[in-house]
């Protein structure tokens, strides 16, 4: 891995939509998401209606970087060496003996497959971003309600929450005003979206006017795209990209060959007929790195131009650019704002339908630490036979130093701070952050030696600022 990075040297940055330039109100879409899931359950699978009501505090269950073992019914956090570090089954947490007697002190049987790829498959799904994440306090909660009354030992019900998420999220849905997300957006954007910061608009306006080209790549479909970007950035917002690619399907953008999936033009928010090739700047849907990089190459007048990618799953984003494409990667990681390293103690192996329900009161903040998991960074391993328990790093923050540049709460982290000019460079931005420490060191106790020394943008990998 390269130890350094210059933003300045980019020609190229791009970035993700939802929870990257336009931020949403976490509370409040994250129990959307739930709704729109549990209704779908109840009223078209015939699921328990109890699924429909929330304990206080039970979104604290959901976690970015926990793995959902489907035919288990449990959901595992891992170590950065694939040992099981926290377990539930369904909602309630497995106790120390409990995870050693099921998983032991060894890798866990697919993490080859799931480290290897960030993948997800019919026998486990990564929980990485916002829009999945509710899903997964359902789904435990369905564990749950299986368990109590049909008393099942393995679990089949993962393909109605796949037509949950299909019903909900499918392209048509925005038009047809189908299922509950989008209809409900579309008619209290406020309530759901943030307003992009003025800093980050300016920002991205002294990025195209110091000659960069700006990208925005999002799986979401040019409709709903318009909606977010009219909302957050204005109605002009086309004017801060080069190029906007909308239903860009991740993380097979990256992966996909240009017969696999040709750009396609757009009219009146349909898509039209395929394209041999991406010849101009302009709106697309669709598409694949390989002709985007080939245009990219025309417009910089480069043979290699190098491009940097911002976005908030590690699963859609960051592992297929860094992978696929070679692109630079900025890891947008909100759990930066509330996670110090630290780890609470052991949660409640209670199950959360035991602790009351309520209806309208507030919820908590998704991306602070929870109770129940602890931190997203590291987490404390039990000694065996009296040894004293240590400290490890997360799987989850593994990935972070193998795939990506940098990662940062959210780009208000950079558009704050001053962009100058390096020497020799004409209108050139440089980026600095002078005698800031990277939150590897802050966050995880590491030595004050591995600051990060920005003057000149040093970034000592495989720390994450």
């Amino acid at each position: 891995m390269q130890q350094h990075f210059s933003l300045a040297e980019c020609d190229v940055v791009g970035f993700d939509l939802d929870h990257t330039l336009c931020r949403y109100h976490l509370p409040q879409s994250a129990r959307l998401i739930y709704d729109s899931f549990a209704h779908y359950l109840v009223t078209e699978k015939g699921y328990d209606e109890d699924l429909l009501t929330l304990a206080p505090d039970s979104l604290d269950f959901c976690c970015k970087g926990l793995v959902f073992d489907i035919e288990e019914g449990n959901f595992l956090k891992l170590a950065e060496d694939g040992t099981v570090l926290r377990a539930s089954h369904g909602t309630k947490s497995m106790t120390f003996e409990e995870i050693l007697e099921i998983y032991g002190r060894k890798e866990w049987k697919h993490f080859n497959t799931v480290s290897g790829m960030v993948s997800r498959t019919a026998k486990y799904y990564l929980y990485d971003n916002y829009f999945d994440l509710p899903g997964a306090l359902l789904c435990a909660r369905v564990v749950d309600s299986l368990d109590q009354h049909d008393g099942q030992k393995k679990y089949d019900f993962w393909k109605d929450m796949v037509a949950a998420i299909q019903h909900n999220y499918k392209i048509s849905a925005f038009k047809e005003d189908c299922g509950m997300y989008f209809p409900e957006v579309k008619n209290h954007p406020d309530k759901y979206l943030q307003r992009c910061p003025d800093s980050v608009k300016k920002w991205l306006k002294q990025l195209k006017n110091a000659g960069k080209i700006l990208l925005l790549i999002t799986s979401s479909h040019s409709d709903y795209c318009r909606l977010l970007c009219e909302h957050v950035l204005g109605n002009d917002f086309e004017e801060y990209f080069d190029i906007l690619i909308t239903n860009a399907l991740k993380p097979g953008f990256f992966s996909h060959t240009p017969n696999q999936r040709p750009f396609r033009t757009l009219e009146n928010d349909e898509e039209q007929e395929a394209l041999l090739s991406l010849d101009k700047p302009g709106w697309y849907s669709q598409g694949n790195a390989i002709q985007l990089y080939d245009l990219l190459k025309k417009m910089t007048g480069k043979l290699d131009p190098k491009v940097v990618y911002f976005g908030d799953s590690m699963h859609s984003d960051i592992f297929p650019a860094h992978h696929y494409s070679n692109w630079e990667t900025v890891f947008i990681l909100e759990e930066l704002l509330g996670d110090k390293g630290t780890v609470p103690a052991k949660a409640e192996s209670e199950p959360l339908e035991k602790k009351g329900k309520y209806e309208g009161d507030p919820l908590k903040v998704p991306y602070f630490v929870s109770k129940q998991w602890g931190s997203f960074f590291m987490d404390r391993l039990p000694g065996l036979e009296n040894a004293e328990e240590t400290l490890v790093h997360t799987w989850s923050c593994k990935c972070i130093s193998t795939y990506s540049t940098i990662a940062i709460p959210s780009l208000e982290a950079i558009a704050e701070l001053q962009i100058i000019c390096t020497m020799g460079r004409s209108r050139q931005p440089w980026l600095g952050l002078q005698n800031w420490q990277c939150a590897g060191c802050r966050y995880m106790g590491l030595p004050s030696r591995d600051q990060l020394q920005i003057a000149n943008f040093t970034h000592h990998r495989p720390h994450v600022f």
